[in-house]
């Protein structure tokens, strides 16, 4: 077991497949760092591998929501406040990441697409050790959270796709409505 792991992703919507993800990496570290990706717009570059994770309407949650809906599940699941942090994580720019991430660590992926390559090669290029989780092909990728905010702006169900705390926590916010609002 491995003393610090690093998770990422934008959690613009935390749902059950990225709670897999955050425990899987979890069990394989004695502290779990959660860096929450596109933190603000100044912090938010287009990359080709995805263009479109950068976009306005893809981030609609702040750093902060994420960051207590992302804190509020793990504590839910039954991980102490010692076990985890949570960190802003400027994705597309490498140069600061030593400023909110401990280097040291092993950095867990997951990869589906063009996105999860290009991260494992940013990654290893830069001389992080990496593990990826699991390799699957994009069909099999499951919830997205662009399905939950899309449900959420149709009034559809949503709660399902999600831990019961992140539900919880969003109605709480007023999240739900706020993106029911928005043109997605």
């Amino acid at each position: 077991m491995t003393a610090i792991g690093v998770v990422h992703g934008r959690f613009q919507i935390f749902h059950l497949d990225h709670l897999k993800y955050v425990l899987a990496a979890g069990k394989r570290c004695r502290h779990l760092v959660v860096g929450i990706t596109n933190p603000d717009p100044t912090l938010t570059r287009v990359d080709a591998a995805d263009p479109g994770r950068s976009l306005p309407q893809a981030n609609p949650l702040t750093y902060f929501e994420r960051y207590t809906v992302i804190r509020e599940v793990l504590l839910d699941e039954g991980l102490g406040p010692a076990q985890f942090s949570i960190v802003p994580f400027p994705i597309n720019i490498p140069e600061l990441y030593g400023f909110y991430l401990p280097l040291e660590a092993v950095f867990y992926l997951t990869i589906y697409d063009d996105w999860g390559r290009r991260k494992l090669e940013m990654f290893t290029s830069l001389g992080l050790n990496t593990e990826v989780l699991w390799r699957r092909p994009g069909e099999q990728k499951g919830i997205t959270a662009t399905e939950i905010r899309e449900r959420m702006a149709q009034g559809l169900e949503w709660e399902h796709l999600v831990p019961p705390a992140a539900a919880s926590v969003m109605k709480k916010m007023g999240i739900p409505q706020r993106i029911a609002n928005l043109e997605l």
